[in-house]
């Protein structure tokens, strides 16, 4: 079982920035596939970014695209996602995501909020 921890979501205004992390629990961790995906209210939820296995490769959703940044720290299982410029329609609770076959584990979620 693998446990993911997310911390640094909270308040920012528009055009802020924030720095979100995901601390993986479990072994392997290269082997991950990880990403981040938000929800925000009466809407589903959808891909942020995501860091293939090894973090050789990198994506991200058309709406963050040139404003996010994903990376990974291998040593220390942890993932990030550095949110610049940020706007008003990125409110959402953010959930860090670990995927290994058919192996899938969520974060407890964050959230952001970004005032006008």
């Amino acid at each position: 079982q693998v446990q993911l921890v997310e911390s640094g979501g909270g308040l920012v205004q528009s055009g802020g920035s924030l720095t979100l992390s995901c601390a993986s629990s479990g072994s392997f961790f290269t082997q991950y596939l990880m990403r981040w995906y938000r929800q925000a209210p009466g809407k589903e939820r959808v891909l942020v970014a995501g860091s293939t296995a090894g973090g050789y490769s990198v994506y991200y959703g058309d709406s963050v695209k040139g404003r996010f940044t994903i990376s990974r720290d291998n040593d220390k299982k942890t993932i990030y996602l550095q949110m610049n410029s940020l706007k008003p329609e990125d409110t959402a609770v953010y959930f860090c995501n670990s995927q290994l076959g058919k192996s899938n584990y969520w974060g407890q979620r964050t959230q952001v909020t970004v005032s006008s």
